[in-house]
C-alpha cells in the first residue's frame, strides 16, 4: 500500500491565512522581490493562492528559519527509502531530536519546491544546522558505503567490525592497531588504549583515508564535545578525565533509560566514596570479550563468569577498571559531571521488563526487590 503524504490540518492553513493578513502591509511595502530575497524563490508549481500564505508564514518565522533547528548536540544519518515522502524524512528528523518544529521545515521545503528533491538515500544532518541548511542537506544523499555510525556503548572491536564492511583500504585489524595507544591529549593518567575516546556519532569518511585518519576523526569529535567546562566538572568530582570517561562507559552499558543515567552515576560514585566494589556486569562482559555466537556483550552472566580474573572485573577488584569499556555518549559523560544527589548504593533491573532499575539504600532493601 503506498504511503499517504502527511498534510497540515485545517487549523494550520487558517493560521497561515491569518499570518498572511498580518503581514500583508510589510509585504506590500517590501514587494515580492524582497520576500524572494529573504526566503529564496518560491516553487513554480505552487498554486497561486498558496504562495503568499506560505511566504507570509515563513517571513513571520524568519528568525526560527535561521536559528539551530533542534538540539545542537544531536546528529544523525536518516535513511529515506524508495517511496518515502519529504514528510516521512521530516518526521524521522523530529523523532531523532534534530528538529524541534517539523511543520516549519515542511513548510519551507514546500515553499521552495525542495520537498520533491528528497530522494531515497542517506542524509547526514545535525541539530546545530538551521532549517535552511537542513533543507539543503536533504537534497544531497550521502554514499552509505562511507558513512560510519558509531553507536553509544560500542567497544573498539565493534567499530572495527563496522569499518570492515565499508570497502575501505584498511582492515579491522589495522584500526585496532591504530587505536591500541593512549589518547594524544591529557586525560590525567596513562590510558591503555583509545577505548572510550572514540566518540559515538555519524561520520562521513573518505575512502582514501587510513585507519589512523579515522581514529583521529573520532578523537577530534571527543575533544570538541568534552570541552573545558565538562572537564572542570569532572575535576570538581575529584575525577581525572580518564576516570570520568571510564565511569561514563560503565554507565552507558548499564543504563537502558536515559533518565536513569544521573541516578546510576550517583550509585557508583557513592560506592567509590565508601570503597565498595562497583560490581557492574558490563565490566565482566568486557573482560569476557567475544562470545561463540559473535556477540561482544554476554547477556546472562554465570557465577563462573563473575569469578573471571581480570582487572576489569569490578566484582573482584575495587575501584574503577583500568580504562573505559566502551564509547560513552555525551549524556553519560554529563551524568558523571552532574550526578543525581541520592543515598542509593544498590540497583537492579526492575521486574516489569521495561529496562528500568529499582534503586535501594541498603542491601536488605536491595534483596527485597529481587524478582520472583
Amino acid at each position: 500500500m503506498p504511503r499517504r503524504t502527511r498534510k497540515p490540518r485545517a487549523w494550520l492553513w487558517i493560521a497561515l491565512a491569518v499570518a498572511s493578513c498580518l503581514i500583508c502591509a510589510p509585504l506590500a511595502a517590501a514587494r515580492w522581490s524582497s520576500a524572494t530575497a529573504i526566503l529564496g524563490p518560491p516553487s513554480s508549481s505552487l498554486p497561486a493562492w498558496q504562495t503568499p500564505l506560505l511566504a507570509a508564514y515563513l517571513l513571520l518565522r524568519q528568525g526560527d528559519i535561521d536559528s539551530p533547528a533542534g538540539d545542537p548536540q544531536v546528529s544523525t544519518v536518516v535513511e529515506i527509502e524508495q517511496g518515502d515522502t519529504a514528510a516521512d524524512a521530516v518526521a524521522r528528523l523530529a523523532d531523532a531530536g534534530v528538529i524541534d518544529d517539523p511543520f516549519l521545515l515542511r513548510t519551507y521545503l514546500r515553499y521552495r519546491g525542495l520537498d520533491v528533491g528528497v530522494e531515497a538515500g542517506r542524509y547526514a544532518v545535525e541539530g546545530s544546522q538551521t532549517v535552511r541548511e537542513i533543507a539543503a542537506a536533504l537534497q544531497r544523499a550521502v554514499d552509505s558505503r562511507y558513512t560510519l555510525v558509531v553507536v553509544e556503548g560500542w567497544r573498539r572491536e565493534q567499530i572495527a567490525q563496522a569499518l570492515g564492511q565499508m570497502q575501505l583500504e584498511f582492515s579491522p585489524a589495522d584500526f585496532l592497531a591504530a587505536t591500541r595507544r593512549p589518547p594524544p591529549f591529557d586525560v590525567g593518567a596513562s590510558a591503555p588504549s583509545l577505548e572510550g575516546f572514540l566518540f559515538p556519532d555519524s561520520y562521513r569518511l573518505d575512502p582514501r583515508w587510513t585507519a589512523e585518519d579515522v581514529a583521529s576523526l573520532l578523537l577530534d569529535a571527543f575533544a570538541r564535545r568534552v570541552d573545558r567546562d565538562l572537564k572542570q566538572a569532572f575535576e570538581r568530582r575529584g575525577l581525572t578525565t580518564l576516570e570520568a570517561v571510564t565511569l561514563a562507559s560503565v554507565i552507558e552499558r548499564e543504563a537502558a533509560l536515559p533518565g536513569e543515567r544521573p541516578v546510576i552515576a550517583s550509585v557508583f560514585l557513592n560506592r567509590l566514596t565508601m570503597d565498595m566494589k562497583l560490581q557492574s556486569d558490563p565490566t565482566v562482559q568486557f573482560a569476557l570479550g567475544m562470545q561463540p555466537d559473535g556477540s561482544w556483550w554476554k547477556s546472562a552472566l554465570t557465577v563462573s563468569d563473575l569469578a573471571t580474573d581480570s582487572p576489569y572485573n569490578t566484582y573482584l577488584y575495587a575501584g574503577l577498571p583500568p580504562g573505559p569499556i566502551a564509547s560513552p555518549g555525551l549524556d553519560s559523560l554529563r551524568a558523571v559531571a552532574e550526578p543525581a544527589e541520592t543515598s542509593f548504593y544498590y540497583f537492579r533491573a526492575a521486574c516489569d521488563g521495561s529496562g528500568a532499575h529499582a534503586f535501594s539504600e541498603t542491601f536488605e532493601e536491595h534483596l527485597q526487590k529481587s524478582c520472583p
